[in-house]
């Protein structure tokens, strides 16, 4: 991947509001892959008196981890948004610890892009959700 593709990723992940606001920040990124990880923050608990991250959250990191991956597959698109992006909750995450999300972006047409993802806490083992999504390609004209 170049370091231009790279950089333009990054920077365009970075400026999206949503993402600013959850603390998310971008861990990795390479050929069609991006890592993305939100720290725990009260601010997001969706019920009080567990302290679990309330959903939306992890579908925000899963949609903008989903986006990255598109946005930095070697058949680059100049951008992209989402389709459809289908979550699986399979846990609540473990109050205190950071969400890392983890996208693929494995196949490319003309103008969708197809990603699979996974949200994890420190239990890698164990998926606090998954993902599976199209996002549309914009190519350069």
């Amino acid at each position: 991947m170049t370091a231009d593709k790279t950089r333009i990723a990054r920077q365009f992940i970075e400026t999206i509001p949503h993402a600013r606001a959850l603390g998310m920040t971008i861990t990795e990124i390479s050929d069609g892959f991006a890592r993305i990880e939100m720290a725990y923050d009260e601010r997001f608990v969706g019920d009080p008196q567990t302290g679990v991250i309330h959903g939306g959250a992890v579908s925000a990191l899963m949609d903008t981890c989903g986006g990255a991956a598109v946005m930095s597959h070697p058949e680059a698109p100049a951008g992209t948004a989402t389709i459809d992006l289908r979550i699986d909750y399979m846990r609540a995450a473990v109050p205190g610890q950071t969400i890392v999300a983890e996208a693929t972006c494995y196949h490319v047409t003309r103008s969708v892009a197809f990603v699979r993802a996974t949200a994890t806490d420190d239990d890698r083992d164990r998926p606090v959700a998954t993902a599976a999504g199209a996002f549309t390609v914009e190519r350069n004209s």
